[in-house]
C-alpha cells in the first residue's frame, strides 16, 4: 500500500455544485497541462462546459489529455470527443469494443476511476463523473457524491499514474510510446507541501494493485476503536469484509452503513439486500439512503481515518475495475465528512428496523437471495476464467 505523505491541503467536495466549480476554475487557470480521466463523461449541460473548458485550454496552448472509459462514456466518443480532438487536445478511450463478448472478463475490466490533474499543482479524486447532477434518469435529482481537491505532495502520486495508464493506453491502440510532458517544474511545485494533512493515493489494478483499497479498508476497520461509518452506493462485499465488520461489532463499535435506497442496477440492488439479515442481527445499523440517488463511495473510522474514491465495495469494482481512493488522515477531514453523512442520514435517509428483513414479502426475500446467487455464480466464473 502506498505510504502516507504529509504537507497536503485537502478540500471536500460535495456534490458536482460544489465540485465542478472547483474542476472549471482549475481548467480556466491552466498553464502547462491536463490530464482528466473520467467512467462518464456525458454530453449534457455539465459535459459541455467541461468539454467547452477543456477545448479553451487547449487552444491556448495547454496539453490537455483526456481518458474516457469505452462503455460509460459511449455518448462522449461521437459527440464529444471530435470537437475536443479538433481543439488540440489528445483523447483516448478505455476497451471501446465491446462487440458480442460483453460477458468476458476482460471486457468487464473497466476504468472507473475519475482523476484530474491540472499543472502538476491540483488534483481531483473521487466518485463524481462528468455528468449534471440532475442527469439521474428515473431517479430524484440531485446525486448525491464526493470528491476532494489536493494540493501538495500527493499531486505527484496521481499524476504518476494517469502517465501509466496513457503509456499503456498509446501501446495497445497505437503500438508506440506516448511524447513525454515537456514541462518538468510542474513535477517540482506538486512535491512542495501546501497544508498539513498526510494522506495516501491507492489504486486497484490487474497488475501489483488488485487488492490495495480493500486492505486498507480491512486495516482500518480491524483496528477501530469506536466508530466505522461506511456509504456506498453498490455494498456487496466479500467474507473478508463482512467478518471485518462484524468483528469490529462484536468488540463494540459501532458500525452504520449508509447505502443505495433506490434501484439503478436491478440485480445488483436485490443481490445487495441479501446480506442485510446477517448484518442488522449483529446490531450493524443499516440506513438506506431514499431522498435521491447515492453514489457515494466514502467512509470514516474512528476520529482521523477517512476515505473518499470511486471504488465500490461490490466484486465489480473490488475484482475487475481500475479504481482509485485517497486515504486522509486528518481529524478535521474526518470530522467535516462525518458531519456531512450523518446529515444525509438525517435528511434523506431510512433506518431498517433489526427485524426489517422478516417483516419483508416472502417474494422479495426470494427474489433478493436468487439475485444474490446469480451474482456469486457470475463473479466466480469471471474469476476464474482469466483473459
Amino acid at each position: 500500500m502506498s505510504p502516507l505523505l504529509p504537507g497536503n491541503r485537502i478540500v471536500l467536495l460535495q456534490n458536482g455544485t460544489e465540485f465542478f466549480p472547483a474542476l472549471l476554475k482549475a481548467i480556466a487557470e491552466a498553464q502547462h497541462d491536463i490530464h482528466l480521466e473520467t467512467y462518464i463523461f456525458e454530453p449534457d449541460t455539465t459535459g459541455r462546459r467541461v468539454s467547452a473548458a477543456l477545448c479553451e485550454a487547449a487552444q491556448r496552448g495547454v496539453r490537455v489529455r483526456v481518458v474516457a472509459d469505452g462503455f460509460g462514456s459511449r455518448t462522449f466518443i461521437s459527440r464529444l470527443q471530435p470537437d475536443l480532438v479538433n481543439a488540440g487536445a489528445e483523447v483516448l478511450v478505455f476497451r471501446k469494443d465491446l462487440g458480442l463478448f460483453a460477458l468476458q472478463r476482460r471486457r468487464l475490466r473497466r476504468m472507473h476511476r475519475k482523476l484530474t490533474v491540472v499543472d502538476g499543482r491540483i488534483a481531483f479524486v473521487g466518485g463524481i463523473n462528468i455528468i449534471d447532477d440532475t442527469n439521474t434518469p428515473h431517479q430524484i435529482p440531485p446525486r448525491f457524491d464526493y470528491a476532494i481537491s489536493i494540493e501538495g505532495p500527493l499531486v505527484r502520486e496521481v499524476r504518476t499514474t494517469q502517465e501509466d495508464l496513457w503509456r499503456i493506453l498509446c501501446w495497445a491502440n497505437f503500438h508506440r510510446r506516448p511524447d513525454p510532458l515537456p514541462d518538468a517544474l510542474t513535477t517540482i511545485a506538486a512535491a512542495e507541501p501546501a497544508g498539513n494533512t498526510r494522506a495516501a493515493f491507492l489504486v486497484r489494478d490487474n497488475l501489483r494493485h488488485r487488492k490495495d483499497i480493500e486492505n486498507a479498508y480491512l486495516a482500518a476497520i480491524g483496528h477501530a476503536r469506536h466508530e466505522v461509518i461506511i456509504a456506498n452506493a453498490y455494498f456487496l462485499p466479500g467474507r473478508r469484509f463482512r467478518s471485518a465488520l462484524l468483528h469490529a461489532r462484536e468488540r463494540g463499535v459501532t458500525v452504520t452503513l449508509l447505502l443505495q435506497g433506490r434501484i439503478e442496477y436491478w440485480l445488483l440492488h436485490h443481490a445487495c439486500q441479501a446480506i442485510y439479515p446477517h448484518l442488522l442481527a449483529a446490531g450493524i445499523r443499516i440506513v438506506e439512503y431514499r431522498k435521491s440517488f447515492l453514489h457515494a463511495k466514502v467512509a470514516v473510522i474512528d476520529k482521523d481515518w477517512a476515505t473518499v474514491g470511486s471504488s465500490n465495495i461490490d466484486p465489480f469494482s473490488l475484482m475487475l475495475a481500475r479504481e482509485a481512493n485517497v486515504i486522509v488522515r486528518d481529524a478535521a477531514f474526518t470530522a467535516e465528512l462525518r458531519t456531512s453523512l450523518l446529515a444525509a442520514m438525517e435528511n434523506g435517509g431510512v433506518a431498517l428496523s433489526p427485524d426489517h428483513w422478516k417483516k419483508c414479502p416472502w417474494r422479495l426475500r426470494l427474489l433478493s437471495w436468487a439475485a444474490f446467487g446469480v451474482v456469486r455464480m457470475l463473479t466466480g466464473r469471471l474469476v476464474r476464467h482469466g483473459e
